[in-house]
């Protein structure tokens, strides 16, 4: 291709702007675990997750399938990061010990708050303007076991009554941004540029798409 002004590179990570989130599940001793991940998207009423193949987060699921996926704003930056070098399992397994170590509550570590859930055992993230109640429905393993793919079923949504559009049940993308991780460096999103054919939400004034 004439012109071509395209690198050929190996970046060590593949993070090209992707929503963080927060899960909370469910120790086998009843307390919380909370961990952050950078690998989510969601389909219809389903999100799928990516998580690495030695996650306490994966055998917490295994066991007991039951999560709250706490989605949160890039206010909150700064408490995600402090979850980041923990981890809920003890012993930490060997290939993590380098730079991960173990906490057991991982609310009080990150200053975060835990709210009860309705639908499912483990708490939600009262500072995350979006909480989705969840059941993990299958656990697919992949990259010859170094991560798993985890398809989970939405059961209930909680939103902050700031970022809904009053009267109605959308969310409003011009009050609510997540956080995005973006090669390891956070971000929130920018200026509105348009909005989809199929937005229920479109602003009056707002860019063409």
């Amino acid at each position: 291709m004439k012109n071509d002004s395209h690198l050929v590179i190996s970046p060590s990570i593949l993070y090209f702007g992707t929503p963080v989130v927060l899960l909370s599940t469910e120790n086998a001793d009843g307390t919380a675990n909370l961990a952050p991940i950078s690998s989510a998207w969601a389909l219809g009423r389903y999100v799928v997750l990516g998580l690495g193949g030695d996650s306490h987060t994966v055998r917490n699921l295994a066991e007991r399938p039951d999560l709250v996926i706490n989605v949160p704003g890039p206010e909150l930056w700064e408490h995600v990061e402090r979850l980041a070098p923990l981890t809920g399992a003890d012993p930490v397994p060997e290939v993590k010990r380098a730079v991960y170590r173990h906490e057991r509550d991982k609310f009080a570590a990150a200053g975060l708050t835990p709210a009860p859930a309705r639908l499912v055992r483990p708490p939600r993230v009262a500072e995350c303007a979006l909480q989705l109640e969840a059941r993990a429905r299958a656990l697919t393993p992949g990259g010859a076991g170094t991560f798993f793919a985890v398809e989970c079923e939405v059961l209930r949504v909680h939103a902050a009554e700031r970022v809904v559009v009053p009267g109605t049940d959308h969310v409003d993308p011009a009050v609510w941004s997540p956080l995005v991780y973006n090669f390891r460096h956070y971000h929130g999103l920018g200026p509105e540029l348009g909005h989809g054919f199929r937005s229920e939400t479109p602003r009056t004034g707002a860019p063409a798409a």
